[in-house]
């Protein structure tokens, strides 16, 4: 039998977007059904595979999106938010093989049930840009999505600290303004695409929550001052408000994590 990181390896070293797609969740799949071992015989890249396009820029030399409404602008929206995904099913792949092996069977589950919703998400966002006439990599796109990962890649704590815990979080934060907007102007397709990323992205960063406390518990700690310790020397960048704190309390992220730590 293959084992589950060896198959969740593959998946990040598939650089194609649509074959990345197919493969984890094909690898998702197959671990549910139980046709993968729980074995960790092959280490994580450091660095998932991606394709030639988009061209990755640091956030500063990204260009400006225009005025919201414009065709322009529209699509800048919708292939920033192909790529945050594209990056995302990498995140959560890496996630569960790179500590799957410590962390236990139901970790792998979760983050491999992740790992396929971004990937579905990545294929709703993709076909939406070519709807409009683009398609993803027709864009500059952020290049400092995966540095968080590969800051974190020694410590399993730092990483749920920071990427669902911080990133996903924000994109809780932000979705629905964005949500709203969309729908203003009349696209309710797309507004119902940001319904379904924003219920998911709830249970994603409910699992980084989950196994934070778990871990905190197990070493003692308080789970908001061991947080915000992994935040400030992890994560490069403020934690800006404002907060959508039903949508973080959902996900059992109370203010006492990031209330003071906000700038």
């Amino acid at each position: 039998m293959q084992s589950v990181s060896s198959a969740i390896r593959a998946a990040l070293l598939t650089g194609d977007p649509r074959a990345k797609c197919f493969a984890t969740r094909d690898v998702a799949r197959r671990w549910r059904k139980g046709e993968l071992a729980f074995t960790f015989d092959e280490a994580m890249p450091d660095q998932p595979a991606w394709p030639d396009q988009p061209e990755l820029l640091p956030p500063n030399k990204m260009p400006k999106r225009g005025k919201f409404g414009s065709e322009r602008a529209r699509i800048a929206l919708w292939h920033s938010l192909a790529h945050i995904e594209f990056v995302a099913i990498d995140l959560a792949l890496d996630m569960a093989g790179r500590f799957g092996a410590e962390m236990g069977e139901e970790f792998v589950s979760d983050f491999l049930y992740v790992a396929a919703d971004e990937a579905m998400h990545h294929a709703l966002l993709a076909r939406k840009l070519e709807s409009l006439g683009s398609h993803y990599g027709a864009l500059p796109a952020h290049g400092g999505l995966w540095e968080a990962a590969h800051e974190t890649r020694h410590d399993v704590a730092a990483r749920l600290a920071i990427v669902p815990m911080v990133l996903e979080a924000r994109g809780l934060d932000v979705t629905p303004a964005t949500l709203e907007r969309v729908k203003a102007a009349g696209d309710e397709h797309g507004a119902k695409i940001l319904a379904r990323i924003l219920d998911d992205e709830i249970r994603h960063v409910g699992f980084g929550t989950k196994y934070f406390l778990k871990i905190a518990k197990e070493s003692g700690e308080d789970p908001a001052e061991a947080w915000k310790s992994l935040v400030r020397r992890h994560f490069r960048g403020p934690v800006k408000p404002p907060f959508n704190d039903s949508a973080r309390l959902a996900a059992g992220l109370s203010r006492d994590f990031y209330e003071d730590i906000a700038v």
